[in-house]
């Protein structure tokens, strides 16, 4: 571990508040971003923890942060409404979309798969950019998704301790009788 030797009169600025750490950064002559290695099996890399900064620029950040409060508060509220609005409409003009490709799916089902699929920060198909631009592919992917966990058997086997590839290929034929029906109008 490295010594830290000109950067003890620093304080340290954990990470969280955007607005607290971008304001003390700014208003302090020095400063450095404090990371530490993780060894988790999935990440193995450096994950950011904070910043060390000069004491008068967190208090000079601090009392920014205290004098503008109620704006960024207001601002939060109408971004989460906007953000709320926009996925309300993503999911209508998905479900509608879905039902343009799978006449036959039900409509109570399409309903159910564009939620789903939605979920803002999920990481499913339906976030990414094809998903948001309502691909027919990037869809496909997401029904068949919820035909195999609405419509067989698969989290059972599942359950159960079948291997992934195993369970896929055991409720394969079922997936294409119900996409075989829902491609019908």
């Amino acid at each position: 571990m490295h010594e830290l030797r000109d950067l003890d009169h620093l304080v340290f600025l954990p990470s969280g508040d955007t607005a607290l750490t971008r304001r003390a950064k700014k208003h302090s002559s020095l400063s450095a971003v404090v990371v530490r290695f993780s060894r988790a099996r999935a990440r193995k890399r450096y994950e950011r923890q904070g910043i060390l900064v000069q004491q008068a620029a967190l208090a000079q950040a601090e009392e920014e942060c205290l004098s503008d409060e109620d704006l960024r508060a207001r601002r939060r509220q109408q971004d989460a409404l906007r953000r709320q609005e926009e996925d309300e409409d993503l999911m209508k003009r998905m479900a509608e979309r879905i039902r343009q490709l799978y006449p036959g799916c039900p409509e109570r089902e399409a309903q159910a798969i564009a939620p789903h699929t939605a979920v803002r920060g999920s990481g499913r198909v339906g976030r990414c950019g094809a998903g948001r631009a309502l691909d027919e592919q990037a869809l496909g992917l997401a029904v068949v998704a919820f035909i195999r966990h609405n419509h067989t058997n698969y989290d059972k086997l599942m359950m159960n301790g079948v291997e992934r590839a195993l369970a896929r290929h055991e409720v394969r034929e079922r997936i294409e009788r119900v996409l075989s029906d829902w491609e019908k109008q």
